[in-house]
């Protein structure tokens, strides 16, 4: 293990145990009995949301080619050192679902520059190309005028992979001291979006569908939203992706830290 860098995000405590190193696979085929659909690059687009003030969904944001580029790159994240891994929730137990980090390693529920629940290894660096997507995507949810484009300054990414029955209970962005906007990209499987309240992980619920290439964006108000994915429904990811069964979630923020 490397040695642990607490920051000011260090909320409650940690497991002891370390998370359990996975990899990524192969890529699906087509589910049986379906009828393989292929990446469309031109398709028509489906009306941009605004689910909750301050949240936007921006149907069909990533066009085939760039969904592509992305599950390439996730399998290069993918490898150790600091690789994807189950993380351990401090009472022990693993989350269903898979990660690997960018930029600021995130494990439940604190933040440090080395894989610190796996081998210690020092985090990727978030890539330049990714971090210009997320500046993009803020631009696209709220306009390249907004004071969120021009100061959004991101600096770490958490990527899931949700296989099989994974995951995500309804929780907060919290350990980050800034107030800027979180970006998922979504790809794979389509899966339901549930989001609560900024002082309530209870009902009612909004959710929202989120497809391969689609982008959500919450901050301005919701930035501390409680939110979760109850449901990602199998073998509805667009054929020829590159991806194992099921949803990645590429999520870009500005944490904060220095």
């Amino acid at each position: 293990m490397g040695s642990r860098r607490d920051t000011p995000g260090l909320r409650g405590r940690t497991s002891r145990l370390g998370g359990e190193p996975v990899a990524v696979g192969p890529a699906a085929g087509p589910a049986p009995g379906q009828l393989a659909l292929g990446l469309v690059d031109d398709g028509p687009g489906r009306r941009v949301q605004h689910p909750l003030p301050g949240v936007v969904h921006v149907p069909d944001w990533l066009a085939a080619a760039a969904q592509r580029d992305l599950v390439a790159q996730f399998r290069d994240w993918a490898a150790p050192p600091a690789g994807l891994r189950r993380p351990r929730m401090p009472t022990g137990h693993l989350m269903s679902l898979e990660a690997v980090c960018l930029g600021w390693h995130w494990y439940p529920y604190a933040y440090s520059r080395t894989a610190d629940d796996t081998d210690g290894a020092p985090v990727k660096a978030l890539p330049p190309g990714l971090r210009a997507l997320a500046c993009d995507a803020v631009a696209a949810a709220y306009g390249a005028d907004s004071a969120e484009a021009v100061a959004f300054a991101p600096d770490a990414a958490i990527v899931n992979l949700y296989r099989d029955d994974a995951r995500l209970g309804l929780h907060q962005d919290g350990e980050e001291p800034s107030d800027a906007p979180v970006v998922t990209i979504s790809l794979g499987d389509t899966c339901t979006f549930r989001m609560a309240g900024v002082d309530r992980r209870v009902g009612p619920f909004v959710d929202v569908e989120l497809r391969s290439g689609d982008l959500l964006v919450f901050g301005r108000a919701q930035r501390r939203v409680f939110h979760g994915v109850p449901r990602v429904r199998p073998g509805t990811a667009p054929d020829g992706l590159g991806l194992p069964a099921g949803r990645l979630s590429i999520t870009v923020r500005e944490t904060g830290f220095a």
